[in-house]
């Protein structure tokens, strides 16, 4: 199988995962802790202390002969900030309300949808917006404080060494103009964009493990640590490593606790023409290039539907219960309407819940597949997705919701990827842009059943 080369520390809202690579791009290790955030004086705030020991004993667990890189990967609502070395404080969790009146004061600043491609977001899903209210809630520990996004923030963790990363600036965070390549209006007017970090590429070296760390994990001292990147853009580059979707027109459906589709376009886009009220965004890949983007909390839904354990949706020996469920729902209209995640979506403001809701456990979960199949399917319409689609993540093994979307669009075509180890393998081909993915992508065979006029049946319910 090949002795190991890199690990990817890959740091969700939901799941961290540390991941040991073989030069020839095979999975040999795996662990995973909860990423859950904590309470500090009555904010939520992520859990940085303890996701860092558990990244260090997780890669101590590992057989780390060999191995060469780290790279970091993180999602995008996250900033930390650097005082003399140490976080001066832990970063706020973007599910963290914020005082309504500094949020109103805040959203009176924002630079334009056109300029930023970030939309407005609830809580502090726009970076700006935590960095609005840390310089008032925390102004000493702020002022003259070192940014970095919260990928990078793992790379420092790592490497003692201090950058920032186009991927993560310029994820609905407000900061960021896609166009032009640089810090918006917006940053530059606050002075957060002379306090991010200096800007370097996500594939450059920052730096090597810190020796402490290096004798703590038996890492060599001379392992190289990656600037790193935003978890969604790592998909977006594992999935570009497949020949279906490289080099053409393509859209790839991240899923975990956010859905995230980015579409893939040689084709010129008008993204400030994108619907900003429905959760569409402007992501930028790691060459910098602007990506038509859409999103809606799909694995928090699921979860909210499911109410025990997101798995059992995509868990194998279910998927011939929840397939043969499908029929039951779509003949008595047993359906999900949007939006059960509020602030979030396509339909942020829609009033969600079931219409018709079966008693079947089997049919309650397929029920909460084909909600998130349309939904999904929405937001695909919005980016103007076609050609080719490509699902990957912790969903992508849920056979309704993958087949349901098939039959939604039917011109296009589907495949599903490995749905544990694309974020981390997008992250390898930072190191060697050559790794194509093993295997093939998967075609999806649509689903037995006409889902048209079901869907006109749910889109003329949705109440907003």
């Amino acid at each position: 199988m090949g002795s190991g080369f890199a690990i990817v520390v890959d740091v969700g809202k939901t799941m961290t995962k540390v991941s040991l690579w073989s030069r020839e791009g095979r999975l040999l290790d795996r662990a995973t802790r909860s990423s859950a955030s904590v309470a500090k004086d009555g904010v939520r705030v992520l859990d940085a202390p303890n996701i860092g020991r558990f990244v260090l004993d997780a890669i101590g667990a590992m057989d780390t002969r060999g191995v060469e890189y780290i790279v970091p990967v993180a999602h995008g609502a996250g900033v930390a900030a650097l005082r003399n070395g140490n976080l001066a404080l832990l970063p706020l969790d973007y599910e963290q309300a914020l005082p309504a009146e500094l949020l109103a004061n805040y959203r009176r600043l924002r630079a334009p949808f056109a300029e930023t491609g970030s939309p407005a977001l609830p809580d502090g899903l726009n970076l700006g917006a935590q960095l609005y209210w840390l310089d008032r809630l925390h102004s000493a520990a702020m002022a003259g404080a070192t940014l970095l996004p919260w990928a990078q923030y793992w790379a420092w963790f790592l490497s003692g060494e201090a950058v920032s990363e186009v991927t993560s600036h310029g994820c609905h965070s407000d900061l960021w103009n896609p166009a032009a390549g640089a810090f918006s209006t917006l940053a530059v007017a606050q002075g957060w964009a002379d306090r991010f970090a200096p800007l370097a590429r996500a594939g450059d070296v920052v730096g090597t493990v810190r020796p402490d760390i290096a004798r703590q994990t038996g890492l060599s001292p001379a392992t190289k640590v990656l600037a790193g990147l935003h978890d969604s853009n790592a998909a977006l580059l594992a999935a570009r490593g497949f020949p279906q979707i490289s080099g053409g027109e393509a859209t790839v459906l991240s899923t975990g606790t956010w859905f995230v589709a980015m579409r893939s376009t040689t084709a010129a886009v008008n993204t400030a023409a994108l619907p900003e009220a429905r959760d569409c965004l402007v992501n930028v890949d790691v060459a910098g290039r602007p990506v038509p983007s859409a999103r809606f909390m799909g694995g928090r839904e699921i979860e909210t539907l499911v109410g025990i354990d997101t798995r059992r949706v995509d868990i194998k020996p279910d998927q011939p219960h929840l397939l043969d469920a499908v029929a039951g729902l779509v003949e008595c209209g047993a359906m999900v309407l949007p939006t059960l995640a509020p602030g979030c979506g396509p339909f942020p403001e829609g009033k969600g819940g079931w219409i018709n809701q079966p008693d079947n456990w089997f049919a309650r979960r397929a029920g909460a597949c084909l909600y998130t199949a349309l939904v999904a399917n929405a937001a695909l319409d919005l980016i103007g997705a076609k050609e080719t689609l490509l699902v990957e993540g912790r969903f992508a093994e849920a056979q309704v919701l993958v087949r349901a979307l098939a039959s939604l669009r039917p011109d296009m075509r589907v495949y599903t990827a490995n749905a544990h180890t694309d974020v981390s393998f997008g992250a390898l081909r930072l190191i060697d842009p050559a790794l194509v993915p093993d295997g093939v992508p998967n075609a999806v065979a649509p689903l037995p059943i006409d889902l048209e006029n079901y869907r006109t049946q749910w889109t003329g319910r949705i109440i907003t």
